[in-house]
């Protein structure tokens, strides 16, 4: 690929940047919104704390980090195929736990105080997976938390070739099986980003992402931490180790295995449930329900109140609470969900938080009617206090 080639698809890029702009409709979502703001703003002038992290933050950054060069350090030195193996997938895990947890609140600004660090680790953790971080950003806060749930501005729900997931999208007979074939399919979801879907969007090739304003340095960051990527993950592995190009490939694909399997069991289930809605504008672009009603009537939580899974998962497991309240670090959500569900049942707003099990069993019955059903009446959740 020449420079005057990636020049010319960046110029593209640049010029075009395509996403069904909407606008929403005041309703009691909107009371209830403006009221929490209020209240989790009291919270803070109270307690005289900052919305970002906290002390806890700053162990989690320095733990996962820590983990993640010890894993690497010990994959890179092993001395047996068992090792070889172990560390390579625990240095995956722990790569994902650190996104989870560091990567997304820097994302958003959130996981310090300092604007600067907020972005070097967002732009570090992502960069370095190969991933590019300023497409992720990009789609993330302007197309995902913006839009959620609504075909032809979210990315998370625009068309896909193979599992059906708004009622807008066309049946085919083989969506019957999509949730069967699903699973395998999620296997996929990490080699498919790193290897096909940033490219494809390089040149505008792909279904499944919103077209960004993309400068001409992150096209040239993109090609090189992927490169990067490949050298470190699999190049110097082979190089260094006496186990051969068989063993550090294996490695590598059960790895993107693993990191995929957990990255879509955990947030897959958040927005794609036979309880969440998918609003349809108006041909003027207009939705009949507000910003606020439309987080919550998207999005699933489960075990919100779990310490253990906001250590592990960065609050991800209280998506409705990170949608509703994006500016502030997940270290805060324990503390913060009572007055969140409270505010809630005050104005009428239904709040659906359930077991993991329960959201998992939602997740692959959206899937089975998704693919049977040309369109399908969401289930009522009934609130629950606890």
């Amino acid at each position: 690929m020449s420079l005057l080639t990636i020049f010319h698809c960046c110029k593209q890029l640049e010029s075009i940047l395509t996403m069904n702009k909407l606008k929403f409709t005041k309703d009691k979502g909107s009371d209830f919104y403006k009221e929490l703001n209020e209240r989790i703003e009291q919270y803070f002038s109270t307690k005289n704390i900052q919305k970002t992290g906290n002390k806890i933050m700053v162990f989690k950054i320095i733990m996962y980090f820590s983990l993640d060069i010890l894993f690497y350090a010990l994959m890179i030195t092993s001395i047996s195929t068992i090792a070889f193996y172990s560390f390579y997938l625990l240095m995956g895990l722990s790569i994902l736990l650190t996104a989870f947890n560091i990567s997304h609140d820097a994302a958003h600004g959130v996981a310090v105080k300092s604007k600067f660090w907020n972005k070097l680790l967002f732009s570090l953790s992502f960069n370095l997976q190969g991933n590019n971080a300023y497409v992720w950003g990009k789609n993330h806060n302007e197309s995902h938390h913006l839009y959620t749930n609504i075909e032809g501005s979210d990315i998370d729900v625009l068309n896909n070739p193979v599992l059906r997931m708004t009622s807008t999208q066309p049946l085919k007979t083989f969506h019957k099986y999509q949730y069967l074939y699903a699973p395998i399919l999620s296997l996929l979801y990490s080699i498919n980003w790193f290897f096909v879907r940033e490219f494809l969007m390089l040149f505008r090739k792909s279904s499944r992402t919103i077209k960004v304003n993309m400068p001409f340095v992150e096209v040239i960051k993109l090609i090189l931490f992927k490169l990067l990527y490949i050298g470190y993950m699999i190049i110097l592995p082979v190089y260094l180790l006496p186990f051969g190009i068989y063993n550090v490939l294996l490695a590598f694909i059960l790895n993107h295995f693993m990191v995929s399997i957990v990255f879509t069991s955990v947030l897959g289930v958040s927005h794609l449930s036979d309880y969440v809605e998918h609003p349809t504008p108006d041909k003027e672009g207009k939705l009949p329900i507000s910003w606020p009603t439309l987080q919550m009537s998207t999005s699933v939580d489960y075990n919100a109140k779990s310490t253990f899974l906001n250590w592990t998962l960065g609050g991800f497991n209280a998506h409705a609470m990170h949608h509703i309240l994006p500016n502030i670090s997940h270290v805060h959500y324990l503390n913060l969900l009572p007055i969140f569900i409270e505010t809630a049942q005050k104005h009428g707003i239904n709040y659906m938080n359930m077991s993991y099990g329960q959201a998992l069993r939602s997740y692959y019955r959206f899937l089975y009617k998704m693919g049977r059903q040309q369109s399908i009446i969401p289930l009522t959740y009934e609130s629950k206090a606890s």
